[in-house]
């Protein structure tokens, strides 16, 4: 079962995503039907230190802020992006924010906080599992890969709508570097690269990726994602190569899905084994 495709009676709710980064936290209602936030997103600051307890106050708050008078229920599931590898709702890393993060169960954390299940996975993830049902890869089957180029690499590894969790596409090596360290946007701004000779290295990187995975699409997201057309036509690869459509949405948008998907696993488990639902 792809169990990102909801039931329709699932599709038309709404849920609120929470997009954790190292200077904002930014929430929304999103409308799975559609993908839209209709009613915009909410912005906070990240507390300094970026301790488990601060932020999760923000984000407590900004759930407050977004459930008063909205269309989504006040015990419904909350999804939650967190800038690290998750597991089972536990991050074991921490970039950008408090060691104190490291091995600590957000989900079990923030759900007590503020009083509702929440869903938690790697921020890369949500951008990915955004693009892919909404964004340039609504309609794709098969491998996706979403790559983000910012001040490192994110990465999401896409199937058939399913995400494979915290795939760290960024640090695999290239010719004995890093590959953030060569490709990222900020390796192009520190080097001092034109758009063609960052398309070398980007051709090396993305080439790399295509070799191992077959991909049928790659999506480029992060800030130089809006300049696409300034090295996409320098590329040479036979995977079809777009850029993300979401752009800073995308983080909230796959945390609503999470959370839908989440709820629907639950109540699919009430009834039986999910083996036997066909959706």
């Amino acid at each position: 079962m792809n169990r990102n495709n909801m039931p329709t009676n699932m599709t038309g709710a709404h849920f609120i995503g929470v997009d954790i980064g190292g200077t904002g936290v930014k929430g929304g209602i999103v409308n799975l039907e559609t993908g839209e936030i209709p009613g915009g997103c909410v912005r906070l600051a990240t507390p300094q230190p970026a301790d488990p307890e601060s932020v999760g106050d923000v984000v407590r708050q900004l759930v407050d802020e977004l459930a008063a008078g909205s269309k989504a229920g006040h015990d419904s599931t909350v999804g939650v992006t967190f800038p690290g590898i998750v597991q089972h709702g536990t991050s074991r890393s921490a970039a950008n924010m408090d060691r104190t993060f490291i091995d600590f169960n957000i989900g079990t954390d923030f759900s007590d906080r503020i009083r509702r299940p929440v869903a938690v996975l790697n921020d890369a993830d949500a951008a990915g599992l955004a693009e892919a049902r909404y964004g340039a890869g609504r309609g794709t089957c098969g491998t996706v890969l979403v790559i983000t180029l910012g001040t490192g690499i994110g990465s999401a590894l896409i199937f058939d709508g399913n995400v494979v969790p915290n795939v760290e596409l960024g640090h695999i090596s290239i010719d004995g570097h890093d590959a953030e360290t060569r490709a990222s946007a900020v390796a192009r701004e520190r080097d001092g690269l034109g758009w063609q000779e960052y398309s070398v290295r980007l051709q090396r990187y993305l080439s790399e990726l295509e070799f191992m995975f077959s991909p049928e699409l790659i999506i480029v997201g992060g800030g130089i994602s809006q300049r696409a057309d300034e090295y996409l036509p320098h590329l040479d690869l036979k995977t079809r190569i777009v850029p993300a459509k979401l752009r800073n949405d995308a983080g909230i948008v796959g945390a609503a899905i999470q959370a839908a998907s989440a709820t629907w696993d639950q109540t699919a488990h009430s009834r039986g084994p999910l083996r036997e639902i066909n959706v």
